[in-house]
């Protein structure tokens, strides 16, 4: 099960001294899966495989973060309706992608953008507290880079907004300003969870408006901020929150074989 963690501190180490090491419980070991940039197909067919693995009994908890290449707008599960615009679009001379993801929400799009993912099975069987149970390292990580996030509420207006930050729902993550930084969307299967999610950081203020016809919050905090800082607090907090242990593990071939034989 996982702890709750501070969001004010880091917990110090237990002594030995205190409880002997044949006392202290065992601390899981989770994956942790370095920065990967890569087109949206690919990093949703990198998610799907890490979820039927993980309840294949065949891989351990993951967690990683990741870039898309080229920039891409990804639709919710359900989202069947979007506007014609979104198939022509290009950015820096590249056509964006659209990628359905296999978890739910509206579409979010990815460019200037981190985005995050877990999957899990000690999890509680409840859906929202399963959401706070993972999104808790989110709060507590950005608090130590002097960012204050809480929970967002939205109303069923949400429903017809085809952009994700667009609302906030309970599931995502808004600054003291009411302003939505992180939109996450979750996929459960059996006892296990993939729960993925977006942090906008610095997308182009041109594209945004025009895939959403609207603008966006951002500071020189978020414009500034290096990728694998954030990761590297991220991770920190993650080790904490979930009272893990990390293996940092590259994709090696014969799962990159695997997961593209997914694709086709």
């Amino acid at each position: 099960m996982m702890m709750s963690c501070d969001r004010n501190s880091v917990p110090a180490k237990i002594s030995d001294s205190i409880f002997p090491i044949s006392s202290i419980p065992l601390i899981a070991t989770w994956r942790l899966i370095p920065l990967l940039e890569t087109s949206g197909n690919m990093q949703m067919a990198i998610d799907k495989w890490l979820l039927a693995q993980h309840l294949a009994g065949k891989h351990p908890p993951s967690l990683r973060f990741y870039t898309w290449m080229p920039a891409a707008i990804s639709l919710g599960f359900h989202q069947n309706k979007y506007p014609d615009s979104w198939n022509n679009l290009y950015w820096q001379g590249q056509k964006v992608d659209l990628v359905k993801r296999p978890t739910g929400g509206r579409a979010v799009l990815h460019q200037g953008d981190l985005t995050y993912m877990v999957v899990t099975n000690t999890l509680s069987k409840n859906r929202m507290q399963a959401y706070r149970d993972i999104c808790e390292f989110l709060i507590v990580g950005w608090k130590q880079l002097g960012i204050d996030l809480d929970y967002g509420m939205a109303g069923r207006g949400y429903i017809h907004n085809p952009n994700c930050f667009g609302t906030a729902t309970s599931a995502d993550l808004v600054t003291n300003e009411g302003h939505k930084l992180i939109g996450s969307a979750q996929l459960r299967k059996g006892n296990v969870i993939l729960q993925h999610g977006s942090m906008r950081l610095r997308s182009d203020l041109e594209l945004f408006s025009q895939v959403f016809g609207e603008g966006f919050y951002s500071t020189d905090v978020f414009k500034n901020l290096n990728f694998q800082t954030l990761i590297d607090v991220l991770v920190t907090a993650a080790q904490s929150c979930f009272d893990v242990e990390f293996e940092v593990k590259t994709l090696s071939q014969d799962e990159w074989d695997m997961i593209i034989a997914t694709m086709f």
